[in-house]
């Protein structure tokens, strides 16, 4: 499925910011970064995405594949205690780099390797499960998911199914939650991760956390952006934008400006990104709040801060992090 956030329109980074970003995400020494760049925001003409994936950083992750599809977790592959399923785990990792950064897709052998072990990992309900031990993980399934869909399977019967099994877990809000996360903590031992899935509580208030990223798969499915049960998410989550969560994991509202590229957690750039897919306007608050931020908190070069230190891979971060900034402005405004 091509990616929605392409345009022939030139992004021009002044119109939008005190400081034009692009100079300083063409300055990058990451070719991927440098292509991805001339293509999604000052639509050039690039040469066959193929060209990335002879890349060495590809041949290495294509390297390390295991026979059944998946990769190794460093240091182990499942947790008894926990029943964690490590090698899903970072499979999904894994996805991330190839189909985020290298624009891999089902057209190399890997990824479809890849797919069908993940949903070696799909039960009968239609989640995909394991990270969690038996618990349902809404929040990973959304994720996953998102990237099984850019990678072209999006009419894929088994992605179908997950989608709908995500439609059907609703809370009354119209939002998510992570059902294990309602679980007093001195319940959370091996008898419940081996357990029977907890069954959320539909009355309680949904998680931004679970809602933030379970909506990025709908929003690349141009079948599901206008369903009536996803607008109505969107909805949600607009609304607790710089807000703490409800529950536990990654509540302070400060989690809002952690942002990690490839996306993994809910921040303020994988929200935006998502509303922007889903069609909603940069003129409603919430969402102009968060833009507002963007335009008021440029770094010197006119890239942003990520919230975690510093060093090479920091920075690399920092400038894939700067490219999907401008993307998802690009969507709102052009």
């Amino acid at each position: 499925m091509p990616d929605q956030s392409r345009s022939n329109l030139r992004f021009e980074g002044q119109r939008y910011f005190r400081i034009d970003p692009i100079p300083a995400l063409l300055g990058s020494a990451d070719p991927a970064l440098a292509y991805t760049v001339r293509r999604d925001l000052l639509g050039e003409k690039v040469p066959p995405v193929q060209d990335l994936w002879t890349m060495k950083g590809c041949q290495r992750l294509a390297e390390k594949q295991l026979p059944n599809g998946a990769w190794r977790y460093p240091g182990k592959s499942y947790d008894p205690i926990s029943n964690t399923n490590y090698d899903l785990l970072e499979t999904y990792r894994t996805l991330r780099v190839l189909v985020e950064m290298f624009a891999f897709d089902r057209r190399h052998p890997i990824i479809e390797k890849a797919i069908n072990y993940v949903f070696s990992c799909q039960t009968e309900e239609g989640d995909i499960r394991g990270i969690i031990g038996n618990q349902y993980m809404p929040y990973y399934h959304g994720a996953i998911l998102e990237l099984v869909i850019k990678a072209g399977y999006g009419e894929d019967p088994r992605v179908i199914k997950g989608l709908a099994w995500l439609v059907s877990m609703r809370q009354y809000d119209g939002g998510w939650v992570i059902p294990a996360q309602l679980v007093p903590a001195r319940l959370k031992n091996p008898a419940l991760w081996h357990g029977q899935p907890v069954e959320p509580d539909r009355t309680k208030p949904h998680s931004h956390l679970a809602t933030g990223m379970i909506l990025r798969a709908f929003a690349v499915h141009p079948n599901y952006i206008d369903l009536p049960e996803v607008k109505q998410a969107g909805y949600c989550l607009c609304e607790r934008i710089f807000k703490a969560d409800r529950y536990i994991d990654r509540k302070d509202s400060s989690y809002w400006l952690k942002f990690q590229f490839p996306f993994w957690w809910t921040t303020l750039v994988t929200t935006l990104d998502t509303l922007s897919r889903l069609g909603f306007c940069s003129n409603n608050e919430q969402i102009a709040s968060g833009l507002r931020w963007f335009a008021e908190n440029q770094s010197a070069d006119g890239l942003w801060e990520t919230g975690y230190g510093s060093g090479q891979r920091v920075e690399d971060n920092r400038n894939w992090v700067g490219l999907a900034i401008c993307r998802l402005v690009k969507r709102f405004y052009e």
